[in-house]
């Protein structure tokens, strides 16, 4: 792999591992952002690990462009040789599937000629990577789902998706940090706390982790502090 780089400011490098999503492309990005915090050091302001790209943002006062350059090729060169390294922390979630606060599970059971457990079960037997934390903080796009759970983000979104609901769009899954609105299709909810401005670190989740969701009774999910409050119709 030749990552490309394209100069974006007076202050960072685009650094583009791949053109299309790929889990295989994470490994990498991963060992590449490990080697670029050292060999930057106090120089560097800001990694943006996305997708396919790491953003390399530094001090303009103390690095020129071309010297930012150079660093980076150069962890490139000793990364190169390896893609296989940086495979990131194992983190476990525990998932309360159930249609009262999942309504799409039964959406997408009927579709494959399943029942909501089926679906539950299918999403639950997957590990996943994290590729990015956007949308709001700690809300981290995983991937990638079996395609027969991949679904369509609904054509009108909720205006309160609650927090901790699991969810659904295309080919990747994700958990929401905070009631916020939202189009991806819910198939369950976790009590796990995904972000706190006051906790060190913030959010439960960072860009290399791998996921494993774990199915729990809805007593133990009362019992993790979580929320059984049914989620809102949606709009027809």
């Amino acid at each position: 792999m030749t990552p490309k780089l394209q100069n974006a400011g007076i202050d960072a490098w685009l650094v583009r591992f791949s053109e299309r999503i790929d889990p295989a492309v994470q490994p990498w990005i991963n060992a590449f952002c490990q080697d670029c915090r050292a060999a930057f050091g106090k120089l560097l302001v800001d990694l943006v690990p996305s997708y396919t790209t790491v953003l390399v943002q530094y001090d303009p006062g103390q690095l020129d462009d071309t010297g930012a350059r150079r660093m980076i090729e150069r962890v490139i060169e000793r990364m190169a040789p390896d893609g296989s390294m940086g495979s990131g922390r194992l983190v476990e979630i525990p998932v309360w599937y159930d249609p009262s606060v999942g309504p799409e599970l039964e959406r997408i059971a009927a579709r494959n000629d399943w029942t909501p457990q089926q679906v539950a079960d299918a999403h639950a037997a997957c590990e996943y990577q994290v590729f990015a934390l956007g949308f709001v903080p700690g809300f981290a796009f995983m991937g990638m789902v079996s395609p027969r759970l991949a679904m369509p983000r609904l054509a009108t979104p909720r205006q309160k998706v609650p927090r901790g609901s699991i969810a659904i769009a295309e080919r990747q899954t994700s958990a929401y940090p905070q009631q916020t609105p939202g189009g991806w299709n819910l198939v369950g909810r976790t009590p796990v706390v995904l972000f706190d401005a006051e906790r060190i670190p913030m959010t439960t989740l960072e860009p290399g982790d791998r996921v494993r969701f774990t199915p729990i009774s809805r007593d133990t999910f009362i019992k993790l502090g979580g929320d059984t409050s049914p989620v809102e119709e949606v709009p027809q």
